[in-house]
């Protein structure tokens, strides 16, 4: 026999797999995340503040 499946418990589950291949597609397609953009941004500017420091002054 076949098991019991619940229509629309079963609805559910393959709405959520399709949004979650289409949010997987959406990440590759935008590349990084704010988040991450941000932390390298303030990374460098502070290696470059760090580097400016460090310079001899003649």
């Amino acid at each position: 026999m076949a098991d019991i499946v619940n229509l629309r418990t079963a609805r559910k589950q393959k709405a959520r797999s399709l949004k979650e291949a289409k949010a997987d597609a959406n990440r590759a397609k935008h590349g990084i995340s704010t988040k991450t953009r941000c932390l390298d941004s303030a990374k460098a500017q502070r290696e470059s503040h760090q580097l400016d420091g460090k310079k001899l002054v003649d």
